[in-house]
């Protein structure tokens, strides 16, 4: 069997359906699909995953446990998977056709740990607001000590395929109950991953919808970022790679810290202390990040909200998003 296609589940009736019909539409006799109920409350996804297991018994494998949140979900698929590859769908996303066929012609090609490929984001409608064919060269295999650049790609755990021995042989796992378990995780399989092959066209559709993670409205719980950074810079400090890649990891926090989570928590509440917190954080950890030299690539909307978070003009930076979801 090649392919495990890991589906965490928790709470998602309006969803779920779709997820797991797109994948049986592109699976063949070796691939499983491991449906992982996280202890939905719903009371309809436990059903929908035993149906689904009932009607497809050599496809379709149900583990139903106690909520431990989706990086402890992943990690279950991860231990049960009988599967070469790993292939993480959330269960409110779907596969875009051709995805399993063409990463098998690519791990065939160019044997290597990890494949990377593109995605789009639409709306609950179906309506597509964005594709991204992917931001790896796709030329070659890739190694971290040879493309750095690697660490800078979004971290999702779902735009990519995994060779499952790659957890299995390093111990590396998703944190449970966590946000940002994409960040901590990914970028350590990269480090560790023997080559990264990279397929320019986007196979994953990202449903965004509300009550998702990335739309919650809890402020507090973007602190977790800064405790996905201590994380990160203990693990690859005992690697010995925490030096080499300061650069990446600077840029990194300035993308994920400042850029993302300040802005996030200042567009909830911009009287908020958190903001505070990431300046001082950014400062004591990386106390020369203003001069990294990975910066200058930085686009001029992103340079500008910076020199608003310098002169902390956070309701400015409030109003030109306002403005801009507004607009879209």
């Amino acid at each position: 069997m090649k392919f495990s296609v890991v589906i965490p589940v928790y709470n998602v009736k309006d969803y779920l359906e779709k997820c797991v019909d797109s994948i049986l539409a592109q699976a063949n006799e070796e691939t499983e699909i491991l449906l992982v109920d996280d202890g939905s409350t719903d009371g309809v996804c436990p059903e929908i995953c035993d149906r689904y297991g009932a009607q497809y018994p050599d496809q379709i494998r149900v583990i139903h446990q106690e909520n431990g949140g989706l990086g402890a979900a992943r990690n279950t698929g991860i231990e049960a998977a009988q599967g070469d590859y790993l292939v993480f769908v959330d269960s409110d996303d779907y596969l875009l056709p051709g995805l399993l066929e063409d990463v098998s012609a690519a791990i065939e090609a160019h044997p290597c740990d990890i494949i990377d490929f593109g995605f789009q984001v639409v709306r609950e409608d179906g309506t597509v607001t964005e594709t991204h064919a992917g931001e790896l060269p796709h030329d070659r295999v890739l190694k971290l000590s040879e493309y750095p650049e690697m660490l800078l790609v979004l971290p999702s755990a779902w735009r990519r395929v995994y060779r499952r021995s790659l957890f299995l042989n390093t111990g590396i796992r998703y944190p449970s109950r966590v946000w940002y378990e994409d960040i901590r995780t990914t970028l350590k399989l990269f480090a560790a991953a023997d080559g990264v092959f990279s397929i320019p066209k986007p196979y994953y559709a990202y449903l965004v919808r509300e009550g998702s993670i990335t739309r919650n409205t809890n402020v507090q719980r973007n602190a977790e970022i800064l405790e996905a950074f201590d994380d990160l810079r203990s693990w690859f400090t005992q690697q010995g790679l925490w030096e080499t890649y300061y650069d990446q990891f600077t840029r990194l926090a300035v993308d994920h810290i400042l850029l993302a989570a300040s802005v996030r928590v200042i567009r909830i509440d911009p009287k908020s202390e958190l903001i505070g917190t990431f300046r001082s954080y950014m400062d004591e950890q990386f106390p020369n990040w203003s001069g990294c030299p990975l910066l200058e690539s930085l686009p001029k909307q992103h340079k500008l909200i910076l020199k608003l978070l310098d002169g902390k003009h956070y309701r400015t930076i409030r109003s030109l998003f306002a403005i801009k979801d507004g607009l879209g």
